[in-house]
């Protein structure tokens, strides 16, 4: 969709394509009886980008949409009782404090390192298309890169300022989705505690479906002309060019196509095979983010002691991390994560009832059965009553469970992936797959799978990137 947007903006006559019966991807949602329930991003970070995306086109998300500021931003259960991470810098620094004496003017020098690199890499490097690495040969863009963190990990960034176990366990956590342990993954991604810290956490009231809706709400004004229902079944070639799509059967003529479905799924399915990047041994050697089950779960009763974002640290990572990096199984007692946006949006439940989205982070690949699932819903729910005091597995009126499987059969996701390819250091920049394929000249990639990288935000900027290439070889075209 923000490549859609984009592209009008550029003077193109848009049509977007969509698999599923509503607009979103991974962020649709659906209802049950006055649930409901996102189906996948729950945290709203990095709100600039949403704002600067709508301030495109003369917007605000305040124009479709309520934004609200979570304080505390999130708790965390450990062993032994909860821990929240206030939204207030004098607060977190007292926090800091009372866990590790003297520790707040290191948390002021590591969020200010923090800032510098989130400054640099969301202004210099994360709009780069990174279809070379001449983009980044410039002494200033190399002078930079030294001052990253590259190669280092974020675990002996943290470390050079913390001993506190708990500390330590906080400012790793928001790396715990790009795809590799906290020791394996770059120091830059650092930046991602200042995104947390500083720039907050949010919620979109509603839901964070409301970000997609208004995203569409934006496109039908601009013109977009949207079909769902809508699987593309073959990119049409001639040569190295795109002639159009095969949808429903239909033969489709277009002057450029812009690929955001998952990138393996249109080179492997959609793409004849000479006309392919990347063959089935380059995908077979990408680490990839982990895949997660994700238990959707309606409860007629308060839940006590949750908050709208928690993290469930009581058993050790270390199991864990070795069940999705090092030997992929299923795990036995895993950390998990728990959202109840109706702690703060009461529109998203029935009155006095709750809406519980528990993510358990898994190794990609995986197969999964209805009795494996319900053993980690078994122990989920034990771990919350345990930890929050509130007893509820027996007022659970709704319950969904969604893994690989439906993220293979609903977005052909590879290895049933859920975050994409995992932000190691040689999967970054110019060594993820290419936003502008080698063998057809006017088909684009944007999302997860290419630059730059998972999440929201990326998968906002990215369509916005590939929107911008993309025009400009449509004008070479109109000028030719």
């Amino acid at each position: 969709m923000a490549a859609a947007c984009c592209l009008t903006q550029h003077g193109c006559d848009v049509s977007l394509y969509e698999k599923n019966e509503s607009t979103g991807g991974r962020a649709r949602h659906f209802d049950h009886k006055g649930f409901v329930f996102d189906m996948g991003p729950s945290w709203y970070w990095m709100p600039e980008v949403m704002e600067q995306f709508f301030n495109r086109f003369g917007q605000s998300v305040s124009n479709y949409f309520n934004l609200v500021r979570l304080d505390p931003s999130y708790r965390i259960f450990f062993h032994d009782g909860p821990l929240d991470v206030p939204a207030s810098r004098v607060e977190l620094d007292a926090l800091f404090e009372s866990l590790e004496p003297g520790s707040s003017p290191s948390l002021k020098k590591f969020l200010a390192e923090a800032k510098r690199k989130y400054d640099t890499g969301m202004g210099k490097f994360v709009w780069k298309p990174s279809l070379g690495v001449a983009e980044y040969l410039s002494w200033e863009l190399l002078g930079e890169s030294f001052r990253l963190d590259l190669l280092s990990s974020v675990s002996s960034h943290v470390q050079k300022y913390f001993r506190n176990e708990k500390i330590i366990q906080l400012l790793e956590f928001p790396v715990l989705f790009l795809g590799a342990k906290p020791s394996k993954t770059p120091a830059l991604y650092t930046m991602m505690n200042y995104a947390d810290m500083e720039l907050g956490t949010w919620y979109p009231m509603g839901g964070m479906c409301q970000l997609p809706i208004a995203m569409t709400k934006l496109a039908e004004e601009l013109g977009v002309t949207i079909h769902c229902n809508s699987p593309i079944e073959k990119i049409l070639t001639s040569g190295r060019k795109a002639n159009g799509l095969l949808v429903n059967g239909n033969e489709i003529s277009f002057d450029v196509v812009v690929a955001t479905a998952d990138y393996h799924h249109v080179e492997s399915s959609l793409l004849y095979k000479e006309s392919r990047t990347y063959s089935d041994e380059y995908w077979s050697k990408r680490v990839m983010s982990p895949s997660c089950l994700i238990y959707y779960v309606g409860v007629n009763k308060k839940v006590d002691g949750l908050l709208h974002h928690n993290l469930f640290f009581d058993q050790p990572f270390a199991p864990h991390g070795h069940a999705i990096y090092d030997q992929p199984s299923w795990p036995d007692n895993p950390q998990f994560y728990v959202c109840c946006p109706s702690k703060t949006d009461a529109s998203v439940a029935p009155s006095e009832m709750e809406n519980l989205f528990i993510l358990i982070p898994l190794a990609p690949g995986l197969a999964s059965n209805e009795s494996l699932r319900e053993k980690l819903f078994e122990k989920a729910i034990s771990r919350i009553e345990l930890l929050t005091g509130s007893t509820f597995m027996n007022n659970i009126v709704y319950k969904k469970s969604y893994a690989h499987e439906e993220f293979i059969s609903d977005y052909n996701a590879f290895m049933g992936n859920a975050y994409g390819l995992a932000n190691t250091l040689r999967q970054t920049a110019f060594l993820k797959p290419r936003m502008q394929s080698k063998k057809i000249s006017n088909l684009f990639f944007a999302g997860q799978l290419t630059v730059p990288g998972p999440g929201v935000p990326p998968a906002i900027i990215s369509g916005q990137i590939a929107a911008r290439i993309a025009a400009e070889y449509a004008s070479g075209l109109k000028h030719s």
